[in-house]
């Protein structure tokens, strides 16, 4: 199942219609999304700043994924061995 992350200007929203006071069922309407994805923003960001709400989905994003194992040291030794002709069977 596909999914949209919530973008800038939707948190924004979010928070304007906080401090109009509309419910969560009320902002999930007008912003044409699930009650239950601004329900889980809301959880995730208590006292909600549309700011800093941007900047921890931020954070959260560059550290989800796969995480490379490649480093500068095993770089300049992978090419050490490239040039002594290894093969990379044999460097592995």
């Amino acid at each position: 199942m596909s999914y949209v992350h919530l973008t800038t200007s939707e948190r924004v929203k979010i928070e304007t219609y906080l401090e109009l006071g509309f419910s969560i069922r009320k902002i999930a309407g007008r912003l044409g999304r699930q009650p239950s994805t601004v329900s889980r923003e809301l959880r995730r960001n208590l006292h909600y700043s549309a700011i800093h709400a941007d900047q921890r989905y931020v954070e959260r994003k560059k550290k989800c994924g796969a995480q490379t194992k490649f480093t500068l040291e095993k770089g300049v030794l992978i090419l050490e061995k490239l040039r002594k002709t290894w093969s990379p069977e044999q460097i592995a």
